[in-house]
């Protein structure tokens, strides 16, 4: 798929198409490489998604797992990206973050479209190289920032944007589980992003500066709890991120409070993801502070899966040519703030986002398991 031609693939269909196009919609042919707790949730969106024609895993572990290892006597399962990419026209990548740069600079230099999970790398150079490939080859790259195409954050941002709120004051987001603690990278890395890509998208601006803390209370590698306060210079807002591996609730907030409103988008309440207070807090002069308290609305959200509204744009793009609503750029972006807020954990101080432009990879990458062989 890239400006090569390539030869048919095992299922007879011809695929010589040259100058980064793509097969009509019914034959788009998609491979998911990790199928793990994620990708197993891609291969199932991506089977039902308009367009695909044929989902494949792509998976070193695939004769070990369960309900997974007749795929390979089908031929719906590989067990190396090498050996599936003359099959496939697409890479939806969902393996460790360490991995997400040498798997996809594989994918797009093999001329086949890709679609990275958060993060997009654990380095801004590490994305740029991604972004610059991707530009080259002329095929699409995409990162799976997965709220962005959630209908609750879409109306989030409208509230935000029409000045409902008044004027915003700051937004504040909690992501905490028990668990899943993850191999290679800390939970700033893990589940950051979501939130990160949550107030870029709320606010239409990217931060000018990271202030992290975390602490590493199980893994003496990777911080398991941590907080980030995000400056958006630019607008006169800040962002409040608290991420967690180590807490007994599962919480999905985010919380943004204005001058005149306040809204919470609740992703774990499936009846009112969006509720809008008719709260605020005002100074009169001689009289302090002044409270005002009205009703709780919560409008209706029309709520389509995520992944599927994030699969189907991504096959719209291959088809079309269409740049992705998070592309290559939006990835990049929160990627600068993850790796600045890395420095901020080291150093213990504020970090221009400016500041992590050409550094080195800053996230501690145990070496036994920041390779991608596991895949590969």
């Amino acid at each position: 798929m890239g400006s090569e031609s390539r030869a048919s693939g095992s299922d007879g269909s011809d695929d010589r198409l040259g100058g980064g196009g793509v097969p009509p919609a019914q034959q788009i042919r998609v491979g998911v490489l990790g199928v793990g707790y994620w990708g197993s949730k891609q291969l199932r969106v991506m089977r039902s998604t308009p367009g695909v024609s044929r989902v494949v895993a792509i998976d070193a572990r695939l004769p070990l797992l369960s309900g997974m290892a007749h795929l390979l006597a089908t031929g719906e399962g590989y067990t190396s990206l090498e050996a599936a990419l003359p099959h496939i026209d697409a890479v939806v990548i969902a393996t460790p973050p360490a991995s997400h740069v040498p798997l996809g600079l594989a994918a797009i230099r093999a001329g086949k479209h890709v679609l990275i999970e958060k993060p997009l790398a654990t380095t801004a150079a590490g994305a740029q190289e991604l972004i610059q490939a991707a530009k080259e080859a002329g095929v699409t790259l995409m990162v799976g920032h997965t709220f962005e195409y959630n209908g609750a954050v879409w109306m989030l941002r409208e509230l935000v944007q029409s000045r409902e709120l008044g004027d915003l004051y700051y937004l504040d987001s909690a992501r905490l589980n028990l668990g899943l603690y993850q191999s290679d990278v800390n939970v700033v890395f893990d589940l950051a992003p979501h939130d990160i890509s949550i107030a870029n998208h709320v606010l239409g601006a990217t931060p000018t500066s990271v202030r992290a803390w975390g602490s590493r209370h199980v893994d003496p590698a990777f911080e398991d709890v941590a907080h980030l306060e995000l400056g958006y210079d630019d607008i006169g807002v800040q962002a409040h991120i608290h991420v967690s591996w180590l807490d007994p609730r599962k919480v999905r907030l985010v919380t943004a409070v204005g001058s005149k409103k306040m809204a919470v988008y609740d992703d774990t309440n499936a009846e009112e993801r969006i509720r809008i207070h008719d709260k605020a807090v005002t100074r009169s002069a001689g009289k302090g502070m002044e409270y005002h308290v009205g009703g709780v609305t919560s409008p209706v959200v029309r709520f389509d899966e995520p992944l599927a509204v994030q699969a189907r744009h991504f096959v719209d793009c291959m088809t079309t040519g269409a740049q992705p609503r998070t592309d290559g750029a939006n990835g990049l972006a929160v990627v600068q703030v993850i790796e600045a807020a890395q420095l901020s954990l080291a150093q213990e101080r504020k970090v221009l986002i400016s500041e992590v432009d050409g550094l080195p990879g800053l996230v501690p990458v145990p070496a036994q398991r920041s390779a991608a062989t596991a895949v590969l």
